[in-house]
């Protein structure tokens, strides 16, 4: 175990993968991770083409084109970059290329912010790609690892993002294992496409589909995320077994026996939130590890003995609600209709989210559980005289 930074735990991981290309645009807080990357490449650690292109859309294009051709590419980027990448983002899941990318988290602009949110990865959600929340710097590490396996399964070969918050995560120093390069190699096979660009075989990739196909490819890009969602807990056990370290499937459970409220959230907040938890009755945690696919039959088995369940994010749809409050909803309509359901945005453009900010949501919830709901969807922490 060493004292590394998040980053530098993140791009040790993805070295480990050994990653045939990476292309990357430096972008605050992802700089640290593609710079650490640059270093390996540059000192002989990595045997690897390290492409620094013109922009966030340009290393997410070629990261596409070392897949189609059969490469295992890696790159990472972070809010507007993220954005500038969207168009080929959908390009890289429908044509089924298993790039695997570290999104670290941070607020959208205008006004322009450059600490951690989620509003940049949820604005992803439908872009195909499997996310994975990471909750601390170890699961971020160990998460890239696991990516590569859960995205290159023959039955998946879809792309999939790790989701670290930025600064949170990626700026901070803490004991870390980092992977030996024959644990990972054990555990990784290198990867060996069924189908790529050559010379000698032609094939097209990310063809014209007319009305009378389209469709049938979207909805196989749906059947193998539900295949991912099967992949996701193997691999969690298998990373178990062979490294020792287990963070749930796609779910994790915390204090959930006998629990009448549970926090429902994804992300570093999870560590908060353990510490208040610890000191009250009746309350636990739900993380959810899993974004898409969406654990819905896990959360209802989770939650079927809960009496409220408070969601928390940083992120929200404007003149809606939030994303991951919708999605639990959605996710226990019909199924448990005496469940109490709560709403929590907090933490936007990198607010600290402290341990009273958890206490009043506990405080709402009790409420809620005793009273009835006044307000279901709720900011926590807004600053009254700047309104």
């Amino acid at each position: 175990m060493q004292v590394v930074e998040g980053s530098y735990a993140i791009a040790h991981a993805v070295k480990r993968c050994r990653p045939g290309v990476i292309s990357a645009y430096p972008i605050t807080p992802q700089t640290h991770i593609v710079e650490d990357l640059a270093q390996f490449v540059a000192d002989g650690e990595l045997e690897c083409e390290f492409v620094p292109v013109d922009s966030e859309h340009s290393a997410m294009s070629v990261a596409l084109g070392a897949s189609a051709v059969g490469a295992r590419a890696y790159s990472a980027s972070t809010s507007q970059g993220l954005a500038l990448m969207w168009e080929v983002l959908y390009n890289v899941s429908g044509m089924r290329l298993p790039v695997v990318m570290t999104a670290v988290n941070r607020a959208m602009s205008a006004p322009l912010s450059i600490w951690n949110d989620q509003q940049d990865t949820i604005g992803a959600r439908d872009s195909g790609w499997i996310q994975i929340y990471a909750e601390d710097i170890q699961e971020a590490h160990d998460a890239m690892i696991q990516g590569y396996k859960i995205a290159e399964s023959k039955d998946v070969m879809l792309p999939l993002m790790v989701c670290a918050d930025g600064f949170i995560l990626t700026h901070t120093y803490e004991p870390v294992v980092l992977a030996e390069q024959i644990e990972v190699d054990d555990f990784l096979p290198p990867y060996e496409p069924e189908y790529f660009l050559s010379v000698d075989n032609p094939l097209s990739f990310g063809c014209f589909a007319e009305p009378d196909k389209y469709m049938e490819f979207r909805y196989m890009q749906h059947e193998a995320m539900d295949r991912a969602r099967i992949r996701i807990k193997e691999v969690a056990d298998e990373f178990d077994k062979a490294f020792g370290r287990y963070y749930g499937g796609l779910i994790e459970g915390y204090n959930l026996d006998g629990a009448e409220i549970v926090l429902l959230t994804f992300g570093s907040i999870i560590g908060t939130i353990k510490e208040v938890v610890d000191r009250e009755k009746n309350v636990g945690i739900l993380k959810i590890r899993s974004y898409r696919p969406f654990p819905a039959d896990e959360i209802r088995d989770a939650l079927k003995d809960a009496k409220v369940v408070a969601v928390i994010e940083k992120d929200f749809s404007a003149g809606f609600e939030g994303a991951l409050f919708t999605d639990v909803k959605a996710a226990l309509y019909n199924h448990n209709s005496d469940l109490k359901m709560l709403g929590f945005v907090v933490g936007l453009g990198g607010r600290d989210v402290r341990a009273d900010d958890i206490l009043e949501i506990i405080k709402r919830s009790k409420s809620a559980m005793d009273g009835g709901i006044t307000d279901e969807w709720q900011f926590i922490g807004l600053r009254g005289e700047l309104l």
